[in-house]
């Protein structure tokens, strides 16, 4: 081989590595850029979306007791939705803030002798139950006596709780006979877990008979044959303003409150034994709840709306919390087994749907949740009539708890790798 031969070889030898180099210099420096702009970010983007909304009401709300806009340390039930995301993110992740979280909610708001703050068993509202999660989840972890002795006043409540003839919970003893679907969940997943972790024999097998019944009972007085959806509430009395006089339903089909119910039924049965008659009964149920929103569901959008089966009617809109809710329920129990997965389609789409169109992102990474029914419920003063001009025109806003947490706990559902 000649000298001019050797130069073009090493030449080009030179020219090839020199490229290379570059490549992977420029590689590296895009891969850094890449880590600098998402560490620059309070919430980064190539996590999960459960994990992204986690840290995103964590940025809101530093103090587990602020969730859902709370101007002070207050016993109420939006929190633990959250929470319970979060601990399934903790276990999942082991990363120790979303335990602190947690455990900053119960070191808060329960004081060293297990009182409750400002919690008043005497009102029997059934709502207060929803938080005894967390404190179930903290006494598993931590066994500090004061969450047993708050757990054991929560279980008190069941005990004195005001029913209706047949054996129904009233929703709060200032609203006397009447029968919520927002009361399933906020008691049943809780009774439910708590005999599991506490009661034997047949005190269990009481309790357990006990809760089945609740969910016999809405369905036997709360449903509507016609669509298969459940009105929002029954007065057995027929004394309300909002209730019809022959059957005691309230007037409309309110999306938030049937999501309640389909979050209580997949939720009861993590705990409810597999030997339990009931069990089926309650699977069936959640058949027919799915394929009645499968039908109003949004074909364009995947979503859902404030008033379920007026979607063309004026003032009517796609509602946030109601729809995380629906996809939730049917996608864990798709996951579960309960439905067949012929059903996921349907909750991918109202997935899809919520991300495509109520999901913002800040500059800073932080989610927002659009579009969620701040509260809505019957009676009390002002009166509310449970008209459709009435749940429209309840108060819209954004990363409302009772919307963000049933998105965390549907995406960490869809991130399960099954």
């Amino acid at each position: 081989m000649n000298l001019a031969s050797i130069k073009i070889k090493v030449f080009t030898i030179v020219a090839v590595v020199s490229s290379s180099i570059a490549i992977v210099s420029a590689q590296s420096t895009s891969k850094t850029a890449t880590l600098e702009s998402q560490s620059a970010k309070i919430v980064p983007t190539n996590l999960n979306w459960s994990e992204r909304m986690l840290l995103s009401e964590m940025h809101r709300f530093p103090e587990a007791w602020m969730l859902d806009f709370s101007k002070s340390p207050k016993w109420t039930y939006p929190s633990a939705i959250v929470l319970d995301g979060a601990e399934k993110i903790y276990e999942k992740t082991g990363k120790k803030e979303y335990y602190d979280y947690i455990s900053g909610f119960g070191e808060k708001l329960i004081n060293q002798d297990g009182t409750i703050q400002t919690y008043e068993l005497e009102k029997y509202n059934i709502d207060m139950l929803n938080s005894g999660n967390v404190l179930l989840y903290l006494y598993e972890k931590e066994k500090k006596e004061k969450y047993l002795k708050a757990l054991q006043t929560l279980r008190s409540q069941i005990d004195g709780q005001p029913r209706t003839k047949e054996g129904s919970f009233w929703h709060k003893k200032i609203y006397p006979y009447q029968v919520w679907l927002d009361g399933l969940y906020m008691g049943m997943p809780f009774y439910t877990h708590y005999t599991k972790d506490f009661n034997k024999g047949k005190d269990a097998e009481k309790a357990y008979d006990d809760i089945v019944f609740q969910f016999d009972s809405v369905q036997k007085n709360l449903l509507d044959k016609k669509t298969g959806l459940l009105y929002h509430a029954w007065d057995e009395s027929k004394k309300e303003a909002w209730a019809d006089k022959e059957t005691g339903l309230s007037p409309n089909f309110w999306g938030r409150a049937m999501g309640w119910y389909g979050m209580a039924m997949v939720d009861v049965l993590d705990y409810l034994p597999e030997n339990h008659p009931g069990r089926a009964r309650i699977i069936s149920y959640i058949k027919s709840f799915s394929d009645a929103v499968i039908k109003v569901q949004d074909k364009k959008s995947g979503l859902w709306y404030q008033v379920l089966d007026k979607p063309l009617e004026n003032g009517n809109y796609e509602e946030a919390s109601a729809s995380a809710m629906f996809v939730y329920t049917i996608i864990k129990s798709v996951n579960k087994g309960y439905l067949p997965q012929s059903y996921k389609a349907a909750a991918k789409k109202g997935y899809e749907g919520i991300i495509k169109n109520l999901i913002t992102v800040d500059e800073n990474g932080v989610l927002n949740l659009n579009k969620c029914c701040a509260v809505a419920g019957l009676g009390g003063k002002p009166y509310r009539d449970g008209s459709y001009e009435y749940y429209i025109n309840e108060k819209i806003r954004s990363n409302d708890g009772k919307g963000t947490g049933p998105f965390i706990l549907a995406s960490l559902e869809f991130e399960k790798k099954l």
